[in-house]
């Protein structure tokens, strides 16, 4: 799968139209459409771009074309949970086609904002459990999408932690308390925690403070390592939860690429480029007349390893060759 880079995105967003496309249906091309798309970042995030990207790629490729047949209005409203509601608010206002959000930061907002304007999520760690959807066989209301979790992946990380440092015996879970799989997900880990002789506890962090405390405590025991779990915050402060880990000399395990690409020492989790070229889908048969009701809520498809050969030396850590071998990218 091509991975769309900061300059594809620019171009993208920018609606370079004659580069585009030409052919689409007759209605699309008659009819101006509006999507709006919520983020939880600031605009300056590569991880985001790169996305948000992949998504606007996933339209092209289905006829849409920016300032011909489709209008994009984005907000990139960062980590404040009040801007997060500010920019829900105007976007509902613009009373747009359909808005496509990002996770659990963005989707209560906008689903206290609206109960008709349809809503695609192309991340959601659990929206049954958090109340967005009715099931996912059956979403029932205005939102539906992808879900980033399968909750098996928790046990993974552990067993990938061990893999990558024996060593490691005592493991630090940061998890945010806001959120609702964060329970779920570390009683996968405890439950697989006794096979590997290893000792794990919750963390709860919401804040740049919360996290460095959390990190340094951790690092006066001997033999430590983390694992950080899915959440906003987690994206947020990757930058300085992978500078704490270094700093500190502690083996982690992380939900995303990008951590590792940041300079972190091992992924495991779904492709959320592909989930956002997958939510384009979605989005174009919402544009065509079926309702976010009748859309089911699908699960990943696509997950991938990636190990940091750097950070894993820096660490003093040499890789099993069978885990590099699965491994779908190695950073060196």
């Amino acid at each position: 799968m091509s991975v769309i880079r900061r300059r594809e995105f620019v171009a993208l967003l920018g609606g370079a139209a004659a580069a585009w496309p030409l052919a689409a249906s007759a209605q699309q091309s008659e009819r101006m459409r509006r999507i709006g798309i919520l983020l939880p970042v600031a605009a300056d995030d590569a991880e985001f771009q790169t996305r948000v990207g992949a998504f606007l790629q996933g339209l092209q490729q289905l006829g849409w074309a920016i300032g011909r047949n489709v209008r994009i209005d984005t907000r990139w409203a960062g980590a404040s949970a009040t801007e997060i509601r500010r920019h829900a608010a105007e976007l509902v206002e613009l009373a747009p086609d359909v808005i496509l959000a990002h996770g659990v930061p963005t989707l209560g907002p906008l689903l206290q904002a609206t109960r008709t304007v349809p809503i695609v999520f192309p991340t959601a760690a659990d929206p049954v459990a958090a109340g967005f959807v009715d099931s996912l066989a059956r979403p029932g209301g205005n939102a539906t999408g992808f879900m980033d979790l399968e909750y098996g992946m928790a046990g993974k990380w552990l067993e990938l932690l061990k893999q990558i440092a024996s060593g490691v015996t005592r493991v630090a879970v940061l998890r945010d308390p806001a959120t609702p799989t964060g329970p779920a997900q570390f009683g996968v880990i405890q439950a697989v925690a006794p096979s590997l002789g290893m000792e794990v506890n919750p963390v709860n962090v919401r804040d740049a403070s919360e996290i460095e405390r959390a990190v340094g405590a951790n690092a006066r025991f001997p033999n430590g390592g983390l694992i950080v779990t899915p959440s906003g915050w987690a994206s947020v402060h990757r930058e300085l939860i992978v500078k704490l880990a270094a700093q500190h000399k502690l083996p982690a395990v992380y939900f995303g690429r990008y951590f590792v690409a940041g300079g972190g020492l091992i992924s495991y989790g779904p492709d959320l480029s592909d989930q956002y070229r997958r939510a384009a889908g979605y989005v174009d048969r919402i544009l065509k007349g079926e309702k976010p009701a009748d859309l089911p809520v699908q699960a990943p498809t696509k997950f991938e390893l990636v190990i940091n050969l750097k950070t894993a030396k820096a660490l003093g850590l040499e890789i099993p060759p069978t885990l590099l071998a699965r491994a779908d990218e190695v950073i060196e």
